[in-house]
């Protein structure tokens, strides 16, 4: 009797969720059987199920329910992942940052300065070129 109405009660909340919310549920459920149905004897998850799992977790704020087959701390370690990866390719080395070089006179003029007045400094040098 117990688990009757408890599955009244669930039907009564469900029936109260937004649509969306169901939506999401069903998308996320959907994904993970086309995980088990796959192949390979243990579950594993492409790039892609990683890539949305990481978009339900911003989009959906009930994404915990929906996992079953990893931890929640699984899908939040993939998003930090993914941030390292965006950040550390933001800041790669590109070829147009820094400054120009130097042209071949402009370092020759300055090293004649040097030696022929040892007592200027850089900023006395930066004053006469």
């Amino acid at each position: 009797m117990l688990s009757v109405l408890k599955l009244i009660f669930g039907l009564f909340a469900r029936s109260l969720r937004a649509r969306r919310d169901l939506l999401l549920e069903n998308l996320a459920l959907r994904q993970q059987l086309a995980v088990l149905a796959r192949r390979r004897p243990p579950a594993r998850f492409s790039n892609s199920d990683r890539f949305l799992w990481i978009t339900l977790r911003r989009v959906w704020s009930g994404w915990r329910k929906g996992v079953i087959l990893v931890q929640p701390d699984t899908v939040v370690r993939w998003h930090r992942a993914g941030f390292r990866l965006y950040w550390k390719w933001i800041s790669r080395a590109r070829e147009c940052g820094g400054r120009r070089p130097t042209s071949k006179e402009i370092s020759e003029l300055i090293f004649r300065m040097v030696a022929e007045n040892p007592t200027w400094g850089a900023p006395r040098i930066h004053g006469e070129l």
